[in-house]
């Protein structure tokens, strides 16, 4: 089971956050992080983010990475997205 954990902040407050799981055992682990961020977006209606070199090598380091308003070419409402694997086998 894969699941990775989505939260929206502004102003320091968690406004939104859900978890997507996938349990595709033939996926890769990239296809998976992927297709849960499409999900995140069509969920919350967002543009699909840009990965920077920093949110790369922070997602690398942590399994955890922000996303900013540098990473979006839309406009967005909040301070950050925030992802987050939680569980992977």
């Amino acid at each position: 089971m894969f699941r990775l954990w989505a939260k929206i902040f502004k102003d320091n407050h968690m406004i939104e956050n859900m978890v997507v799981s996938n349990d595709n055992d033939e996926m890769r682990r990239t296809q998976k992080i992927f297709a849960a961020i499409d999900e995140i977006c069509d969920a919350y209606n967002l543009s699909k983010p840009i990965w920077l070199n920093s949110t790369i090598n922070d997602f690398k380091r942590h399994d955890k990475t922000r996303f900013t308003q540098d990473n979006f070419i839309d406009s967005i409402d909040f301070d950050y997205l925030e992802i987050h694997v939680i569980e992977e086998d």
